[in-house]
């Protein structure tokens, strides 16, 4: 048996629609039937909460995905096993008087092989659950040497925060503040399906619970303004591309005075004109003459920690071959790789007659073919 609602048509989208499509139409909805659009049309308020109600279950993976569970399961309407629990209202007097209402209780739902229990623990019992601020991620780029030693590293990252000019209340200076009367003050809603409900902050006053008269200029009635925040950001020694850190707190501001979103982010290591990494080894390559490779010689070498080496070439060496300087490489679970010198040997690109002679001479007095 399926829900008494079903959430996709009231949005008027597919069961298979993506995320984006969801959130696409769900925007061009709410900003047609938004109450502050229809000052004067009940009609349109009520269409804004059956569209905002939708959307706070489709908008959120985990829920969508036991939404709908649900509807193929049956158990909205209680046409199937599971937990009903009857609770009726009574009077200052103890007497019992309006209608009795129905609520899941989804740790009733044993036939289902631990379905309850899941169920529980994403909605709790009766099917509430306060939505915590979704996190903000955001990508940052992070210096090669950054990433092998560690360090710190700033980002700056887009968030709101409350408007100075009404403290967060949304109201115009003077202005006459009203308890709403969608959510009788409370600052949330319960939007059922049958016998199940799920709170959420309510949409006509944004969570807060009142209404000013008139809203506040500066942020049009929301209570915060957004603003670029920068924050330094610890970066563990051996960092790779695609590592996330997470910052609790840091993320988007909680309207209703919870507690804010996460921030997580992603770092992306750049490239090192000198470095490269392979594994927990680092690799550069030294260009040397061949009089160089020939006969020898010592070089000084830069490692990522900025200390420069003292490195013997042997005579003979040849182009492409390794050298190591141990303990000069990445740091990981208390172990560092080594530094490998890979050689480059560079030749003159253009002699002249004199030294081309000379050349001929010594590559004959070694026995060379040229």
């Amino acid at each position: 048996m399926a829900p008494s609602k079903n959430y996709y048509q009231t949005l008027g989208v597919a069961a298979s629609a993506t995320d984006d499509e969801i959130k696409k139409v769900y925007r061009q909805l709410a900003k047609k039937y938004h109450p502050d659009a229809n000052p004067n049309n009940e009609k349109g308020s009520d269409r804004f909460k059956e569209i905002a109600e939708a959307y706070s279950v489709l908008s959120d993976a985990d829920q969508r995905k036991k939404y709908d569970l649900m509807r193929k399961l049956g158990a909205f309407t209680g046409g199937g096993p599971g937990g009903f629990r009857t609770r009726s209202t009574s009077s200052p007097g103890g007497s019992r008087s309006g209608p009795t209402r129905e609520e899941f209780d989804f740790g009733n739902l044993g036939g289902f092989g631990g379905i309850g229990d899941f169920f529980s623990n994403v909605f709790g019992k009766g099917g509430r659950r306060s939505a915590p601020v979704e996190p903000i991620e955001i990508s940052a780029d992070l210096p090669f040497r950054t990433a092998v030693v560690g360090g710190k590293v700033t980002v700056t990252v887009g968030v709101s925060e409350a408007c100075p000019a009404c403290a967060g209340s949304g109201a115009a200076p003077g202005a006459q503040v009203s308890q709403c009367t969608e959510c009788a003050g409370r600052g949330m809603v319960s939007f059922g399906q049958g016998s199940f409900a799920v709170n959420r902050p309510c949409p006509a006053c944004r969570g807060r619970g009142r209404i000013p008269s008139k809203v506040c200029p500066r942020c049009a009635g929301r209570g915060d303004v957004d603003i670029n925040k920068r924050l330094m950001v610890t970066v563990a020694p051996g960092t790779r591309s695609g590592t996330k850190v997470r910052l609790k707190g840091q993320g988007q501001r909680d309207p209703t005075g919870g507690p804010s979103g996460d921030l997580l982010v992603t770092f992306q290591v750049l490239a090192d004109r000198f470095f490269q990494r392979e594994g927990q080894d680092l690799i550069c390559t030294v260009p040397i003459n061949f009089v160089q490779a020939m006969l020898g010689t010592k070089i000084k070498i830069r490692t990522v920690t900025g200390k420069k080496v003292i490195l013997t070439i042997p005579a003979g060496t040849q182009s492409g071959q390794r050298f190591r300087i141990r303990g000069m490489g990445v740091e990981k679970n208390g172990k560092r790789g080594d530094q490998f010198v890979e050689i480059a040997i560079k030749v003159p690109d253009n002699v002249d007659e004199s030294q081309e002679q000379v050349i001929k001479d010594l590559a004959g007095s070694l026995g060379l073919k040229y």
